[in-house]
C-alpha cells in the first residue's frame, strides 16, 4: 500500500472511529431527532442557510464514511427544511456522498482487486461495460439492498464515475422522496418501519426489478427487429443446418444428433476439414518422416550408428496420404449418418434467417431450419508479393500435391505452420530458408522459448531470416528468385518451390452473408455466445475467431449446438479461460494461459519459476536433455497463470497445467502429486519443487529449528 492509500485509510478510520467513541450516533436517533425537531426549528430559522450548508455537509460526510444514520438525516431533511428543500439537500447530499465512498473503495481496493482476482475482475469489468447502468439503477430502487455494499463493490468494477453519480442520482430519488416526505410528518412516526413497510418495500422491489424487465422487453424488440422483412416458416424442416464439415461442423452436428435434434451437415469438398486434409494430420505424418530421417544425425551419441538415409519423397508423400486415408472413417459420411446427422455435399447458401439452399450435383436442395451454425473454416492468406501470382505457389493446403521433393525451397512465415514445414522439409533433405520479418520465431511465444527452436532449425540446417521482408518474386530464364530486403539491403535468392505460410483468413465469402448483413471482421463477428446479429445464426471455428486451433474449434462447437438448440431457454459464454497450444518441432513447444509476454501485456503481476530439462533423469536417459518448464503465478501465491514447456513431448507434458488451471489446483497441489519415475512428467512436479523452494516459509523453519533444538535438550 502506497503512502496516501495509507495516509486515507488512517484518516478514515480515525473518522469512524471518533463516531463511536463520541458516541455521535445516539443523535441520529429517531428520538433525538423528535426531541431536538423545535430547537433546530429555531435555529433553521434564524440561519437558514449557514444551517441548510451545515446540515447537507454532515450528510455527504456520513453517507461517505458509510456511518449508521442515512434514513434519521433523510427524515430530518424533510422535517426541517420541508419537503422541496429538504429533498433538494437529501439528493445531493446521498449521491456526492454515495460517489465519495465510491471513489474511495476505488482508491483503496480496486488495484488489490484486479490483482488478486484479475480473470473473474475482467469478466465483471466486461459485464458492467454492458450492462452496469441498468444494474445500479435496479440495486438503487430496491432500498433493501445495502447502500453502502452497491457503493464498496461498484468502486472495484470499471463504471465510470459519471455514470455511477447519474444514476445514483435518478435511482435513489423516489427513496428520498419517500423518506423526506415521511419527515415532513414527524411527529406521527414512532418508528421507521412505520414507514418502510411490507407494502412500501415490495413496492420498491417492483420498482427495482423494472429497469431488467424493460432491458429484456427492448431486447426481445431489437430481436424483432432484425428479422423485419424477413419471412418465417410456419413449420421447420430441420432443427439445424451446420456448412462445413471441419472440426467445429462434425462435433456440432454430433451434438445437435446426439440430443435427438434433426441436423443437416453441408459440406463442399471432403469431410474433416482442413485438418485431416491438409493440416494437423499430413503435417504430422510429414514430421514423423523427418524425424526418422534424422535419427542418424543424433543416435552416435547413444553408440548407435546408421549411413545417411536415402529419402523416396514420393513414398513419405503416400504414406501421408495413407494417414489420411486411415483417419478418413472417424469423419466420414458413413460414420456420421449412422450417428443420426443427415450429410449433404454441395455448397451452402443462406438465403434467409430460416432457409439454406444446397447445390448438389442433382440440383438445389431448400431447407428451412430453427438455427444455422456457420462452420466454414479458414484458407491460407497470401500477401500480395508483386510476381507471386505469376508463379505456382505452395500453401499448407495444396503442399500436399508434391510428389517430387524440391531441392530449394522457401518458406514465407515464421509462425507454427512454417516453422514445422521448414523443419520437417530440412530434415529430409531440402535446402530450406525461412524467413520472418518480425524479430523472432513463434512471436506468440516468449523469445527464451522461440530462441530453443531457432537454435535447433539452424542446427537442422535451415537458413533463418529474421527481420526480413519478401519484396518481389521474379521468374527468369535462370529460374525464380524471391528478392528479401534486411536493413536497407536487398538479396536475390533463387528457389525451385516458394510455400506461402503467413497466416490463414476466415472462408467469408459465397454463402450468403453480404445478403443477410451478417458483420464480418476478418472473421464472423459473434457475441459471447457465438450468435451474429440473428441470434438463431451463430458461428464457430476458424471462421468465428479468436483462435486457429482444432481443439478449439471442438470446444466452441458445444457452445454452438446447446445455444442455437436451448435458445432462449438456456445459453451460455464461451469459457476461454484456459486455452493451450502447442507447435510440434523438434523441440516440441506447448503453452496454456498466460506467458510473460501476455503478462505483461495484460498488466498481470507475475512470478515466474523455471526447471531446466536438461536436469531430468529420463531426458538425459533418452538424450533429450534440452528445454524447460516455466511456470507464471501471482506474487506470493501458489495459483497458476500460465505455463509454457519446451522439449520432448511438451505437447502431452501441458495436459497436467490444462487440468490443474481448469480445476484452481495450484502448485502445491502439483508438487503432492506423485508422479512415475523415470518419466518426462516428473519436469512437472519438479518446476512445483522450484516454486516451493522460493516460497519457503522462514519463519516457521525457524521455530521448528528451536522446537528439535529443545527435544534434544
Amino acid at each position: 500500500m502506497n503512502l496516501k492509500r495509507g495516509l486515507l485509510l488512517v484518516i478514515i478510520v480515525i473518522l469512524i472511529a471518533a463516531f463511536f467513541v463520541f458516541d455521535i450516533g445516539q443523535y441520529l436517533t429517531l428520538e433525538s431527532l423528535k426531541a431536538h425537531q423545535q430547537d433546530l426549528a429555531e435555529y433553521i430559522e434564524s440561519n437558514w442557510l449557514q444551517a441548510f450548508i451545515v446540515y447537507f455537509v454532515i450528510y455527504v460526510t456520513a453517507t461517505a464514511l458509510s456511518l449508521p444514520g442515512a434514513i434519521i438525516l433523510t427524515l430530518g431533511a424533510g422535517a426541517l427544511f420541508g419537503l422541496g428543500f429538504g429533498l433538494l439537500l437529501a439528493s445531493f447530499a446521498s449521491t456526492i456522498g454515495a460517489t465519495l465512498a465510491f471513489l474511495v473503495s476505488r482508491f483503496l481496493l480496486r488495484d488489490w482487486v484486479k490483482a488478486t482476482f484479475s480473470e473473474r475482475i475482467k469478466a465483471i469489468d466486461k459485464g458492467v461495460e454492458k450492462d452496469g447502468p441498468f444494474y445500479l439503477l435496479s440495486l438503487r430502487l430496491v432500498p433493501i439492498c445495502p447502500f453502502v455494499v452497491i457503493n464498496l463493490v461498484m468502486g472495484v468494477t470499471s463504471i465510470k464515475t459519471v455514470t455511477y453519480y447519474l444514476v445514483s442520482q435518478v435511482g435513489m430519488l423516489i427513496g428520498t422522496a419517500v423518506y423526506v416526505n415521511a419527515g415532513t410528518q414527524l411527529a406521527e412516526i414512532e418508528a421507521v418501519s412505520d414507514i418502510a413497510s411490507k407494502e412500501l418495500i415490495l413496492s420498491f422491489v417492483l420498482l427495482g426489478i423494472f429497469p431488467i424487465i424493460a432491458k429484456l422487453i427492448l431486447n426481445f424488440i431489437k430481436q424483432k427487429r432484425v428479422y423485419k422483412g424477413w419471412q418465417k416458416p410456419k413449420k421447420f424442416d430441420r432443427n439445424m443446418v451446420v456448412i462445413g464439415a471441419g472440426s467445429a461442423g462434425l462435433v456440432t452436428a454430433y451434438i445437435a444428433a446426439a440430443v435427438k435434434a434433426s441436423v443437416t451437415l453441408v459440406e463442399k469438398h471432403k469431410m474433416g476439414g482442413d485438418c485431416l486434409n491438409t493440416g494437423c494430420v499430413p503435417s504430422k505424418s510429414l514430421l514423423h518422416a523427418s524425424k526418422l530421417a534424422h535419427i542418424h544425425k543424433v543416435s552416435a551419441n547413444a553408440g548407435v550408428n546408421y549411413p545417411a538415409p536415402e529419402v523416396d519423397f514420393k513414398a513419405v508423400m503416400d504414406q501421408v496420404h495413407s494417414v489420411i486415408k486411415t483417419i478418413e472413417p472417424h469423419d466420414s459420411i458413413e460414420r456420421y449418418e449412422s450417428l443420426g446427422v443427415k450429410v449433404v455435399t454441395g455448397s451452402a447458401t443462406i438465403v434467409s434467417p430460416w432457409q439454406v439452399d444446397i447445390q448438389t450435383a442433382d440440383g438445389v436442395q431448400s431447407l428451412t431450419t430453427k438455427n444455422i451454425v456457420i462452420a466454414t473454416g479458414a484458407s491460407a492468406f497470401v500477401p500480395p508479393i508483386p510476381g507471386l501470382q505469376d508463379i505456382n505457389y505452395l500453401t499448407a493446403d495444396n503442399l500436399w500435391d508434391l510428389t517430387e521433393q524440391p531441392k530449394r525451397l522457401v518458406v514465407l512465415g515464421g509462425g507454427p505452420i512454417g516453422s514445422e514445414l521448414s523443419q520437417a522439409f530440412g530434415r529430409l533433405g531440402t535446402q530450406v530458408t525461412q524467413v520472418e520479418m518480425l524479430p523472432q520465431l513463434l512471436t506468440k511465444e516468449d523469445p527464451d522459448a522461440a530462441q530453443y527452436l531457432y537454435d535447433q532449425l539452424i542446427k537442422d540446417g535451415v537458413d533463418v531470416r529474421l527481420n526480413t521482408t519478401a519484396t518481389a518474386i521474379e521468374k527468369t530464364a535462370e529460374g525464380q528468385f524471391i528478392v528479401l530486403e534486411k536493413d536497407g539491403k536487398q538479396e536475390k535468392l533463387p528457389f525451385d518451390e516458394i510455400l506461402i505460410a503467413v497466416g490463414r483468413m476466415a472462408n467469408l465469402k459465397g454463402f450468403g452473408l453480404e445478403k443477410l448483413g451478417i458483420e464480418t471482421n476478418r472473421v464472423v463477428v459473434t457475441n459471447e455466445m457465438l450468435q451474429t446479429k440473428y441470434p438463431n445464426i451463430l458461428a464457430a471455428g476458424d471462421v468465428a475467431g479468436p483462435y486457429q486451433f482444432t481443439h478449439t474449434a471442438s470446444h466452441q462447437a458445444w457452445y454452438a449446438a446447446v445455444n442455437a438448440l436451448f435458445r432462449p431457454f438456456k445459453t451460455f459464454k464461451v469459457d476461454y479461460r484456459v486455452i493451450p497450444w502447442a507447435t510440434f518441432t523438434e523441440p516440441e513447444i506447448a503453452t496454456v494461459g498466460l506467458n510473460e509476454q501476455a503478462a505483461t501485456e495484460q498488466n498481470v503481476e507475475y512470478e515466474v519459476t523455471r526447471y531446466d530439462i536438461g536436469g531430468l533423469d529420463r531426458a538425459l536417459a533418452d538424450g533429450h536433455a534440452s528445454g524447460f518448464v516455466k511456470v507464471l503465478t501471482p506474487p506470493g501465491k501458489d495459483k497458476i497463470l500460465g505455463a509454457t514447456i519446451v522439449g520432448a513431448h511438451a505437447g502431452e507434458l501441458i495436459a497436467e497445467f490444462v487440468l490443474a488451471m481448469k480445476y484452481k489446483l495450484g502448485m502445491n497441489k502439483l508438487l503432492g502429486t506423485i508422479h512415475i519415475y523415470p518419466t518426462m512428467a516428473e519436469a512437472n512436479k519438479y518446476a512445483a519443487g522450484n516454486w516451493k523452494k522460493a516460497h519457503t516459509p522462514e519463519k516457521l523453519l525457524a521455530f521448528v529449528e528451536r522446537f528439535h533444538r529443545w527435544r534434544r535438550s
